[in-house]
């Protein structure tokens, strides 16, 4: 169970662009969902999508103001550029602290993702939830994410 802050009510909460000092927390909220990692390969990999254009990590903060602020969740956005079909953007990964759930913060962190696609001039988004992740499909359902399809995931180790 984690000490983090229920959120019952809309306290101060803040969303922002993730910074270096967040990868501890984002690695233990990414944990959470089943995807541990340690915080510096966190590091690593929020180094190289602060530089890419085309990819956002958003965080909800609460207690920022304080100065010592406390991660909720976060959101990672990027944009698709396929041949087959025009950019859209898609939500890579979503995590909302378990003891924060359901307390509106998802939304306010897929609130932030939309608009950051629309100030990229993009009218479409998408995401992908594991099948077994009942709850977060009719999350999205409730934010008016309409389900397209079903598919397997093939993965192949280059090294």
């Amino acid at each position: 169970m984690s000490n983090r802050p229920i959120v019952t009510q809309r306290p101060s909460v803040t969303v922002r662009e993730a910074t270096p000092d967040d990868a501890g927390e984002i690695a233990g909220l990414a944990s959470q969902l089943g995807y541990p990692s340690p915080a510096d390969q966190v590091s690593r990999r929020l180094d190289a999508l602060r530089n890419a254009p085309d990819s956002a990590v958003l965080v909800a903060e609460v207690g920022a103001e304080a100065g010592a602020g406390t991660l909720l969740g976060w959101i990672h956005v990027s944009i698709n550029r396929l041949v087959e079909s025009d950019p859209d953007a898609e939500i890579r990964g979503l995590v909302v602290d378990e003891a924060s759930r359901s307390g509106g913060i998802g939304g306010r962190l897929v609130g932030a993702a939309e608009s950051w696609a629309r100030g990229r001039g993009l009218d479409l988004m998408s995401v992908r939830s594991n099948v077994i992740r009942d709850r977060a499909h009719r999350f999205y359902e409730q934010l008016g994410y309409e389900r397209q399809k079903t598919q397997h995931k093939f993965r192949k180790r280059l090294a």
